[in-house]
Formats: structure tokens, C-alpha cells, sequence
């Protein structure tokens, strides 16, 4: 298909061989042969552009084309060709919220930066690709940062290093390479090695200073082992960076084999959060404080985006930035568990992230999802009677929201079983065990020190037999939700989460074609990719196990596409 394309090209525009394009696509200065656009700098003037454009024509086709797929999801964003990658940049410009990814063009399969914007973090429409290849290779992960009159790439660019480029028009389709080269090359050229590695920055300014971190790890673990590192620079003009020190200090919640891959750095409530992707262990946060005075994050907390492995059906990396509100907006990639053609990967819903106290973010959708709604179901309270499946009969569908508020009592386990087919051969399982996970530990004593910190402590801290302080347990288990020979298999995700004894189970579960996600508590979210193979897997179900619960509410929406209008 790429040649077929390539040679049209050449008999409409009397370019040289398909062939010879594709070669020197793959070597300095890399450049693609995609369709490229200059455009206006007046929202009127781009808006009208657009109407006529080439590759806003090829999209739309493509999607139109591709909408037919049983598994192509209604409401979360997938690329409207081929497939795609990382979120990248996420932020906000001119009345828009704007999203970069890893986009793959059919006739370069080198990731370039694919575009979308959208007034609600829900509905998204199309832009043309809008960062190219060359001089790097590809264009890889990375941040933007938003300045008042422009804004500020920041990304990877393989074989060549950390590139900028910057962009003032109204939809951000203009971007300029800034220097025309790595602004901080990937090889040194003095002939000495390095002491950091670049890999997917992100960028942010303070005191007039452009910081930015860039993603590492070095063999400084026990045994010469990798361990994480991120690597801190610097720039008064976005040309020139200086390299400061190591950024992390205290991060003892990593493992070690982990990566900073993806780090993004942002103020939440009064501390800050650095999410980030380990290609060992997936998806995760740290938490802490940004000493300004050393140019370091110490860090005193740490969680988790993904609880089994990124691949299959499972959560990628993250694109984050603050909400300027307090909280940090975040979207992650997911990759695909079964063959799907030539588009696989998905984003998830964007979520809220906020400080709940020192150590604990909550997670929220984010957006205006509830615009997406229609056909409202309700569920009266009932008991759940113990050990007996309840099926909602009038609570059904593949593209809809759920939610549900439980109270589980003394049950051990409550079950919910959604995209169930009718005699129960496939289904998704959530499950949840209240106080079922790890304790706060014992509490040793170590000499004065102890003593010492004792004294600032005028509460005594629970003993850790005490149920109060464990955790509760959610799992998303989807060995069950399909019976296609071709889907692989993946482990339950089962996350942790704090609950007391007289809270209620509130979750609000996301379920669009393909994709399960589910909200716990407004204080975590697990997802997962799954492929029923039954027309009827539809259905949900609620089983309380060993004693009764009581069902407090349910309410449910069939979901729109959010293409409809493109």
C-alpha cells in the first residue's frame, strides 16, 4: 500500500520512484513523504483551509471506512489511520485542549506526531499530522508547555537527540524546529561519554528557567543493576542546555529494572507528581516535593497505573498537564490483545488526578462524558442475596456507563459481571474484597531514633492486626471475556485502594466495545482490552458471596460515538 501511494505520487507530481523516496525517507535527513501543509495563522483562515485539505479528506474516509469494525470503540480516541502509539502533549491552547501521539502514516510507518483537539476532553476531531521526521529519524515522546504567546514542544528525536520546536498559530498546525537540529544531542562531540542518557522529555519553566527532565537509567543498583534516573537540564532561550544533575531523590518504591520513559512533572494541590512508564513494570506515579533551592524532586510516595503487564489488552504510557485547577489531566494508550487490521491501539478516557491527603491522589474521569449519554436505566435498591447471581435485566450494551453504588456489609466478595452472555460462556468479572489487601506493617522500634520520632507523633499509629488499616482489593479479570482463539490472554488486574468499614462501593465502569474501565471510589481506575465474541455478551450481573449486600443504586447510559459529527 505504501509503494502503491508513493507511485501515484510520482505520475500526478513527477516525483521521483516510490523506491527511491522510501530510501530517502530512511536516511539523512529522513525526510517523510506524507502530505505536508503550511497553513494560515488566522483561525478563520485555517478553519477554511481544513475543509479542502488532503489529509483531512484521507482521515475521514479512513474512518468512515473503518467504523464498521465491531471493536473500533465509540468514545475513546483512536488514530483515523493506521495505527498509533504514545499520547503526546497534552495541553491547552486557545480555547482547545490538544493531543499529539505516535502516529504511523500509511505511507511511512516512522511515528510522526499525529493531532487532535477538542472543547471537553471527549470529543475529538482530526488535525493533519503536525510534527514531521528530519533531521531525526522519528518523532518520539515528549511534552508541550504553554507560554502565553506560543507553545513549546519538547520530544525525542531518534538518532539525533532531544529536539524543540515551537508553534503561536490558533490550531498549533505550524511547528518550527527551533535551532533546526537537537538542541541536546544524543551522542557527545567531544568523544567522551556522556553522563545522562536523553529519552522523552518533558519541559517546564521556573524563574524565567525552561527545566527539563529527560528519561534514564544507569547501572547504579545493587550488582551494577539498572535502576531509574532522570536527568535534569536547563535553557534561558531553548537553544542552549546545560546539563544540572541527577532530578530524583528518594525514590525507593521503583524497582529495579524499571525506566523513567515518559516523565511528565507537575504541581498537584501544594505538592507534585511525576507519572511516568517503566517498560519493565508499566504504568506509574511519584509523588513528593520540588525543592526549588537544589533543583531536586524528593520524593515520599509512589502508586501504580498498571497492575499486570502494559502488553497484551493492557495500559501504556501516560501525556499529562495541570488542569489549572489543582489537579493534573492525564490519558494513557492501550495496546491491543487481539488482531484487529490496521488499527490497534486506543486512548483511554482522560482522568482527573487530585491530592486526597499527603500521600494519596484520587482519579476521576475527566470531561464532559456525561454529554455522551442517552437511554437512562435505573435499578430500585435490592438485597443481594448471599451467593445468588442477580442479572439486571433491563441493563445491557457494549458502548454504555454504569454506575452502581453497593454497600457490601459483611460480604467477603461482591461480583459484577458485565458484557455477560446470556448463559454466562463469556464475561468480564470485577470483583472486590474489602480489607483483603496488605496491612500497614509492623511497627519496630529502633532505638532513639524512634524515641526521637516518636515525640512530634501525639497519635499512636493502629496496630497492624487491626482491619482498619489494610487495604481493600479490585480486580479486573477478563480471562473469561472472550472465547476468539486469537485473543491473548493476560493476567487479573488487581489493584489496592484504602476504604473504611462504613463506606460504600461506588464504581463507575466505562465499557466501549473493546475496552473496560473501571473507577473505584474516585480513588483508582483499572482497564483493560477485551473482545467478546458473542452477539449476546451484553449483559450485567451483581453476585454478593457468603453473606447479603445490599444494592444501593444503579444507573445506566447507552453511549454516542464521538465521530458522529466528523
Amino acid at each position: 500500500m505504501k509503494t502503491k501511494i508513493l507511485n501515484l505520487l510520482t505520475v500526478i507530481l513527477g516525483l521521483t520512484s516510490a523506491e527511491t523516496l522510501l530510501a530517502q525517507a530512511d536516511q539523512p535527513p529522513y525526510k517523510s513523504p506524507v502530505p505536508f501543509y503550511k497553513f494560515s495563522t488566522t483561525l478563520s483562515s485555517q478553519q477554511e483551509e481544513l475543509k479542502s485539505n488532503g489529509l483531512m479528506e484521507r482521515f475521514a474516509n479512513s474512518r468512515k471506512k473503518q467504523e464498521q469494525d465491531p471493536y473500533r470503540p465509540f468514545y475513546h480516541f483512536v488514530s483515523p489511520e493506521s495505527t498509533m502509539n504514545d499520547p503526546n502533549g497534552l495541553s491547552y491552547w486557545q480555547g482547545n485542549w490538544h493531543l499529539f501521539y505516535q502516529a504511523y502514516p500509511p505511507e511511512d510507518k516512522r511515528q510522526h506526531w499525529g493531532h487532535a483537539i477538542s472543547k471537553d476532553l471527549v470529543h475529538w476531531k482530526d488535525l493533519p499530522y503536525a510534527i514531521y521526521p528530519g533531521p531525526e529519524r522519528a518523532v518520539f515522546s515528549g511534552a508541550v508547555y504553554v507560554e502565553n504567546d506560543r507553545a513549546i514542544a519538547m520530544y525525542h528525536g531518534t538518532e539525533a537527540g532531544n529536539m524543540v520546536a515551537v508553534s503561536n498559530d490558533p490550531l498549533l498546525l505550524n511547528w518550527e524546529k527551533v535551532t533546526g537540529k537537537a538542541v541536546i544531542p544524543l551522542r557527545s562531540n567531544t568523544g567522551f561519554p556522556l553522563p545522562y542518557s536523553v529519552f522523552d522529555p518533558s519541559i517546564w519553566k521556573q524563574n524565567g528557567v525552561y527545566y527539563s527532565l529527560s528519561a534514564g537509567r544507569a547501572p547504579k543498583g545493587p550488582g551494577g543493576r539498572q535502576i531509574p534516573v532522570g536527568y535534569l537540564f536547563r535553557s534561558k532561550d531553548l537553544a542552549h542546555w546545560d546539563y544540572v544533575h541527577e532530578f530524583v531523590e528518594n525514590d525507593r518504591f521503583t524497582l529495579i529494572g524499571d525506566d523513567y520513559a515518559c516523565p511528565y512533572f507537575w504541581p498537584i494541590g501544594d505538592r507534585y507528581i511525576m507519572p511516568f512508564f517503566s517498560h519493565m513494570s508499566g504504568g506509574q506515579y511519584l509523588l513528593g516535593d520540588y525543592d526549588t533551592a537544589r533543583n531536586k524532586f524528593v520524593v515520599t510516595s509512589a502508586g501504580k497505573f498498571n497492575f499486570g503487564p502494559a502488553t497484551p489488552s493492557g495500559v501504556h504510557a501516560p501525556s499529562a498537564t495541570t488542569d489549572g485547577k489543582g489537579g493534573v489531566l492525564i490519558i494513557f494508550n492501550m495496546n491491543p490483545g487481539k488482531p484487529t487490521g490496521e488499527w490497534n491501539q486506543i486512548m483511554t478516557l482522560p482522568r482527573r488526578l487530585t491530592l486526597i491527603s499527603n500521600d494519596e491522589i484520587g482519579q476521576e474521569p475527566a470531561g464532559d462524558i456525561e454529554s455522551l449519554r442517552y437511554q437512562h436505566q435505573q435499578v430500585s435498591s435490592l438485597t443481594l442475596p448471599a451467593n445468588k447471581e442477580v442479572v439486571l435485566k433491563n441493563i445491557k450494551g457494549n458502548a454504555m456507563e454504569l454506575s452502581m453504588e453497593i454497600d457490601p456489609k459483611d460480604a467477603p466478595v461482591i461480583e459484577l459481571n458485565v458484557l455477560r452472555s446470556a448463559n454466562k460462556e463469556e464475561t468480564t468479572r470485577i470483583i472486590f474484597m474489602r480489607n483483603r489487601g496488605m496491612g500497614a506493617g509492623r511497627d519496630y522500634k529502633f532505638g532513639q531514633l524512634a524515641a526521637l520520632l516518636a515525640e512530634g507523633n501525639s497519635k499512636p499509629a493502629p496496630p497492624a492486626s487491626n482491619p482498619a488499616v489494610r487495604k481493600s482489593l479490585i480486580t479486573l479479570e477478563t480471562s473469561s471475556a472472550s472465547l476468539h482463539p486469537d485473543v491473548l490472554a493476560r493476567g487479573p488486574e488487581t489493584a489496592e485502594l484504602f476504604m473504611n468499614n462504613e463506606e460504600p462501593l461506588k464504581l463507575r465502569i466505562f465499557i466501549d466495545k473493546s475496552v473496560v474501565e473501571v473507577f473505584v471510589n474516585g480513588r483508582q481506575c483499572l482497564a483493560a482490552r477485551v473482545y467478546p465474541s458473542r452477539h449476546d455478551a451484553l449483559g450485567v450481573s451483581v453476585l454478593s458471596k457468603g453473606k447479603d449486600a445490599f444494592l444501593k443504586s444503579v444507573d445506566a447510559w447507552q453511549m454516542k460515538s464521538i465521530y458522529d459529527a466528523q
